[in-house]
């Protein structure tokens, strides 16, 4: 009796009812035939909400998930009340490339540095382009050939640091995380050739117990050396992708939670923030002084007018903003360069054949252009297969359908439907790799004109809005190979464990923060 009164008042019934009315109609409409993507296939719960997505993206299975349903339903599907994933490489040209390609989905947004959108998140072209214009000089070939005797150095010392770690590891059978090594190398490079300044990462990768160590001394007033601190502003990083699919209210109250409680309050990451943020600081300052010495060459501590934040800096863009893309550089290049070049490592310490057959090409190959490194055909081979298997990127690329609508293979989209290919789908489709799974080099040499795995190959996006800094990322993976090979840094190490456990965010992240070798 009590409960009939609770829903027969008239106040109650006016303020419940409505919104019950509300979802309850939005809800049938979704699942209807009347809705403007009843026509695409997939189960219920998409259909319904995008809580789906949103779940399955937090707890690190959404690539996985969604390849069951083009399994079961096709290449194109729904992962959403409006959103579609497509497992077709075809589709590629329409939404990423062609007249600029499709708008990124608005949460793109979420990936906002203090505040600033980088010219990764940004959405809207006409403010990321000249941001992007000023710097892309940089990353043209003529000025990475230019600078390849800075890499070459960064790559030198990255390779005396894995000797001395494996030979650690064969005195004291000690395991080797060589996801620290190759970010330390990451890091390094994207600051030195960048900034004209390396941060520090190769000589000092560094354990949990030593990211304590720093946390401790910070408390006490004591500096840090550098080293690998930047692992934990990387990882806290690579974290918002769990949640980036959330609308901007939803996603500022998880990330505030996540830093006041969850894995953003731990104190190592708070160190490992103010230490990359200090040395950003301190390269944005060295960029202003040499621009305001008004000398084309003009130097200071390495940094110069025409380093990358002299650059944002000469283009007017604010110190603020300046210090926030060079973060977000930072971030990039470590977390997706350092998972790329771990992964290869890993697949050559499991094929000891493929690594002998790299290492005779190497040997054997007398050339020290950029260019014709990359051109070295098994070598090349090498940095393909490691790329398409690497996974740094596994999820979707999220774009909206334009005003006009699209239509591809007689399915039509409407104006604002979320559609998508994910490398995942693309690079593991054994239509276009045949043994998608096998770290197979051959694959690229021996069918190296190959239209189809070329077009699908998309480790670093695709059209004008993929990674700026993909022939630096290239240029890094070619030097460190063929390095390793060279000096025979792998001789006797064997991976630890089967395969590379991730969770597949948007930057993937390595279960247990590892991928480890160990060297007899």
């Amino acid at each position: 009796m009590a409960l009939l009164t609770v829903v027969t008042h008239p106040l109650l019934t006016a303020v419940v009812l409505p919104p019950f009315l509300f979802l309850l109609v939005r809800l049938l409409y979704r699942v209807s035939p009347f809705h403007p993507l009843a026509h695409v296939p997939g189960p219920i719960l998409p259909r319904v909400s995008s809580l789906w997505l949103i779940y399955h993206a937090w707890i690190g299975d959404e690539c996985t998930v969604v390849h069951g349903l083009h399994e079961r339903y096709g290449p194109i599907v729904r992962t959403g009340p409006f959103s579609v994933d497509i497992a077709d490489g075809e589709a590629l040209h329409d939404i990423y490339s062609a007249k600029g390609g499709f708008l990124k989905a608005v949460f793109y947004g979420n990936f906002a540095i203090d505040g600033h959108a980088s010219i990764f998140s940004e959405i809207v072209p006409e403010k990321r382009a000249p941001r992007a214009k000023a710097v892309l000089p940089l990353f043209a070939t003529g000025n990475l050939r230019t600078g390849k005797h800075v890499l070459e150095g960064i790559v030198q010392r990255f390779v005396r640091q894995v000797q001395k770690e494996a030979e650690v590891s064969r005195r004291e059978d000690k395991a080797v995380n060589l996801l620290d090594l190759t970010r330390g190398l990451a890091v390094d490079a994207v600051t030195g050739y960048l900034f004209g300044r390396a941060y520090g990462g190769i000589e000092h990768g560094m354990s949990r117990s030593e990211k304590k160590a720093i946390t401790a001394e910070a408390r006490d007033g004591k500096t840090s050396s550098g080293g690998m601190s930047a692992n934990g502003m990387v990882d806290i990083f690579v974290s918002v992708g769990r949640f980036w699919y959330l609308p901007d209210w939803a996603f500022q109250w998880v990330e505030w939670l996540d830093n006041k409680f969850g894995a953003g309050s731990a104190e190592e990451v708070g160190v490992s923030i103010g230490l990359v943020d200090d040395f950003v600081a301190g390269i944005v300052n060295d960029a202003a002084t040499a621009i305001a010495k008004e000398k084309a060459d003009a130097n200071v501590n390495g940094v110069t007018p025409t380093s990358y934040p002299g650059r944002l800096l000469s283009a007017g863009i604010s110190v603020s903003e300046t210090r926030a893309q060079c973060k977000d550089l930072i971030f990039a290049g470590t977390d997706s360069t350092g998972m790329n070049l771990a992964t290869i490592i890993f697949y050559l310490m499991t094929r000891p054949k493929t690594y002998q057959k790299l290492r005779d090409e190497v040997l054997s190959t007398e050339v020290t252009d950029l260019m014709e490194i990359q051109a070295m055909p098994y070598l090349r081979g090498v940095v393909r297969e490691g790329l398409r298997l690497s996974m740094a990127n596994p999820s979707r690329l999220p774009r909206v359908v334009p005003p006009s609508g699209w239509t591809f293979k007689d399915v039509s989209f409407p104006f604002g439907t979320e559609v998508s290919c994910t490398p995942y789908e693309l690079h593991l489709n054994p239509k276009v790799f045949p043994e998608p799974l096998a770290f197979r080099p051959e694959r690229w040499v021996e069918d190296a004109t190959s239209n189809l795995m070329e077009r699908d190959a998309i480790p670093f996006g695709l059209g004008p809005r993929q990674c700026i800094a993909r022939n630096l990322a290239t240029a890094e993976l070619f030097l460190a190979v063929k390095a390793l090979a060279e000096q025979d840094c792998l001789q006797g190490a064997k991976a630890v464990g089967e395969r590379i456990e991730i969770l597949e965010w948007f930057n993937s992240h390595v279960v247990g923060e590892k991928i480890e070798a160990i060297w007899t």
